[in-house]
């Protein structure tokens, strides 16, 4: 599903001559436990393994632009080279974050809605992100994707 979100972000960029900017959000989950009180765990143990999962993502990034190589290419020459984004913390607080900070005109993210209401029609992850952007959002649903909601006849 990543390698189809990529492409169409990369079709619509292309067509406007735009900027791609491709975020990745990274976090170290269980940095916070390591360092309590509770569990004493030396810092440079810490330190290398905030570092491995921080290279894990930039690798996982990378693999995933290998996957899909026309996002690199512009449709012009003097179109916006690709710009990618390893940010740390939470997809939820981090993308809605980067893309104020960037000012896009357009998030295109994938949404799977597997639990709860929010999660019945966009997903939990991208319903928080929708609720936080001031921008338009594109969201792309895995495929074979059926919609639970009906229309009573």
């Amino acid at each position: 599903m990543n390698c189809r979100i990529l492409e169409v972000a990369s079709a619509l960029a292309r067509s406007e001559c735009a900027e791609l900017h491709v975020a990745y959000a990274w976090d170290a989950v269980g940095e916070a436990l390591m360092r309590g009180t509770t569990v004493d765990t030396p810092e440079k143990y810490v330190a290398s393994y905030v570092r491995q999962v921080k290279e894990r993502g930039a690798a996982n990034l990378e693999a995933l632009l290998g996957e899909v190589p026309e996002v690199a290419v512009p449709l012009a020459s003097d179109c916006p080279k690709l710009k990618t984004h390893l940010v740390r913390g939470s997809a939820r607080k981090e993308i809605p974050a980067l893309a104020k900070k960037l000012d896009v005109d357009l998030v295109v993210m994938g949404t799977v809605g597997r639990t709860g209401i929010p999660g019945l029609i966009m997903g939990n992850t991208a319903e928080t992100i929708l609720q936080q952007v001031d921008c338009s959002v594109l969201a792309i649903k895995p495929p074979g994707f059926v919609t639970p909601v009906t229309l009573d006849a």
